[in-house]
């Protein structure tokens, strides 16, 4: 009598997958609350300036955008195609921009209001007049924290 038997036709039993669909929907949960959407719909489009020594913005939760551009095709029979500017969706002028600033203090709780940067995302063929205009009404409203927006350049030699 042997103690050992070796069977040949011994197979590998199935894989259990009871628990995969709580795997697939706690991924999906992950990725449905860390996941954020994005706020603003551009109607403008800019190509941003370059520029050679960049710092990185830490938090992007205390950032209004204001952003400065050629109006979208679309909007171009209503709006021409100089520079406008845009607030959230909305096209706006420079008189808006107190009032932006404003409700976006406002959205954001009293101990950071004080914390809140104004990000200027603007083409780069735009003219100094209308971000002179800018940084006028920025200055009425307080807003005195300002950002420009643009891309890491080609370091020159």
């Amino acid at each position: 009598m042997s103690k050992f038997r070796k069977d040949g036709g011994k197979e590998l039993p199935a894989i259990s997958t009871a628990s995969l669909p709580d795997i697939v929907f706690m991924l999906l949960f992950f990725f449905m609350v860390s996941t954020t959407m994005r706020d603003v719909e551009l109607n403008v489009s800019y190509v941003q300036p370059q520029a050679k020594e960049l710092t990185k913005l830490e938090k992007k939760d205390l950032v209004s955008n204001i952003h400065v551009g050629v109006p979208l095709r679309k909007f171009q029979k209503t709006f021409g195609s100089e520079s406008r500017i845009q607030l959230n969706d909305q096209f706006a002028t420079v008189d808006d921009i107190q009032q932006f600033i404003a409700s976006e203090r406002e959205a954001r709780k009293e101990e950071l209001r004080n914390k809140l940067t104004t990000s200027l995302k603007v083409d780069r063929y735009t003219k100094m007049g209308i971000i002179v205009d800018i940084k006028q009404e920025l200055r009425k409203a307080s807003a005195l924290k300002l950002n420009y927006s643009a891309l890491q350049g080609a370091e020159e030699n």
